[in-house]
């Protein structure tokens, strides 16, 4: 039996009066994932969200939440998501506990379950015993991102949407909201838009990226790094020339590409390239430039490009296919 995705999305568009915000994206989000959705400022992330929350209608196209058309029942799928807006507005002078019982009637939770439903998200967010009694004013911003989660988890959601988490905290407060949205793996779907592109590639199942308005990818980090940074690389540092290394390369049937280099120690060249060939190429690389009369190999390690080089080379592409278009093409000659 087929299982019903947790989020569809059809051909969603936005249009504030001349602006499109968002165009004919689509996507499914399954159930118990943790997704990333990525784009440059402007993208339309808020907006896809908001919609999806039900806050704003979209112009056209359909988007559903365990199977609930959003159009026709905003408010039964508010029921079924929890989200967490970037600013994440909470009120300065409420204790946290209140706060959250608050909100937990307002979700609509039986009044005898609001005591024991909000202390169950507070020990899941870690706020049970140390930020309990708090005035919510008082708070680091770290505990306030953790009160914004205990709050979109109230409720029972499906899904929970959060945008921007991690902006404005530490690198330790970081790490505990990773572990906070860790341990909802499996157990709810996570649909999550950040900048901090290393917390993203360490949390997410899968990543979506926008880019104007449309989708530009989707898919595991491996995946997209194969469909935007094909090939094996390397960095390097050899005593010789960037001629003397691509040569010897060469003439093993090593095709190269340099992407950096950097020149230290007076004749120390270090090197990041990109090479095809067949088979292992990390030997047949050590072992071309050990033969090598003209350079002398000092070391050699195989990377992979990471989410945030993957970002760049996406989004680079969907612009460069917008320039290509008809339209763009018209508009520079006009």
């Amino acid at each position: 039996m087929e299982t019903t995705p947790s989020i569809r999305v059809e051909n969603l568009t936005r249009k504030f009066g001349a602006f499109t915000a968002i165009q004919n994206v689509s996507f499914t989000v399954n159930p118990g994932e943790i997704v990333g959705f990525l784009g440059p400022n402007g993208a339309g992330k808020s907006t896809t969200m908001r919609i999806l929350s039900g806050i704003m209608p979209a112009t056209s196209g359909s988007a559903w939440v365990g199977g609930i058309p959003v159009a026709n029942n905003p408010h039964e799928v508010k029921q079924r998501i929890g989200y967490m807006p970037e600013n994440n507005p909470l009120p300065d002078d409420m204790r946290v506990v209140e706060y959250l019982r608050f909100r937990a009637r307002l979700k609509g939770v039986p009044g005898r379950k609001i005591s024991d439903t909000v202390l169950d998200v507070m020990e899941t967010c870690d706020l049970a015993r140390t930020a309990r009694r708090k005035i919510i004013g008082t708070l680091s911003k770290g505990f306030r991102q953790r009160v914004g989660i205990a709050d979109a988890l109230l409720g029972d959601p499906e899904v929970i949407i959060m945008d921007e988490p991690t902006i404005g905290l530490d690198p330790h407060q970081i790490q505990g909201i990773r572990k906070l949205i860790n341990n909802l793996r499996g157990r709810l779907t996570v649909v999550l838009s950040s900048h901090i592109l290393p917390e993203i590639e360490r949390s997410c199942d899968r990543v979506i990226i926008i880019n104007r308005g449309r989708v530009v990818a989707s898919g595991t980090s491996d995946s997209l790094r194969e469909e935007f940074l094909p090939g094996k690389r390397f960095n390097l540092e050899v005593k010789g020339t960037e001629q003397s290394v691509t040569e010897a390369l060469k003439t093993k049937g090593i095709e190269t590409e340099v992407l950096e280099k950097e020149i230290s120690d007076g004749d120390i060249l270090r090197l990041s390239l990109r090479a095809e060939g067949h088979g292992d190429l990390g030997p047949q690389l050590m072992a071309a430039l050990s033969e090598s009369t003209d350079c002398t190999l000092r070391s050699l390690a195989p990377y992979a490009p990471n989410l945030e080089e993957i970002f760049l080379a996406a989004t680079k592409r969907s612009w460069e296919e917008t320039m290509d278009s008809p339209k763009a093409i018209a508009a520079v000659k006009a």
